[in-house]
């Protein structure tokens, strides 16, 4: 189960150290972190927890992940736009980082 955090901890760097560009400030993008945020709130109190403060990443942050809450989902265009991800840490706490990914869509090369 660590090796999976771990592996799942590497992935979100390494995406987050690709990004080359800003992007995602476009109303979908808006309405996706919007929708993560409440339903995060929500989760946050049906189970009796603080909701997460939203924390941008920064190159070497140290995350202790003991729990994925949500992650949303994949950016499906060839550009840079933000994810978020809820996560629980080892003292329980929720807490929610946003970072930026590149998407899955770009043609390859020949």
């Amino acid at each position: 189960m660590k090796a999976l955090k771990a592996l799942f901890a590497v992935s979100i760097l390494t995406l987050s150290s690709l990004a080359m560009a800003e992007g995602g400030g476009d109303r979908v993008y808006g309405r996706m972190m919007q929708e993560n945020q409440q339903a995060m709130e929500q989760y946050a109190l049906k189970n009796g927890k603080a909701i997460p403060e939203v924390v941008h990443y920064e190159y070497g942050m140290s995350l202790d992940i003991q729990k994925v809450v949500s992650v949303t989902q994949a950016n499906k265009s060839c550009s840079v736009a933000p994810s978020r991800m809820t996560y629980e840490d080892s003292a329980g706490k929720l807490n929610t980082v946003e970072y930026k990914v590149m998407g899955t869509n770009c043609p390859h090369g020949s």
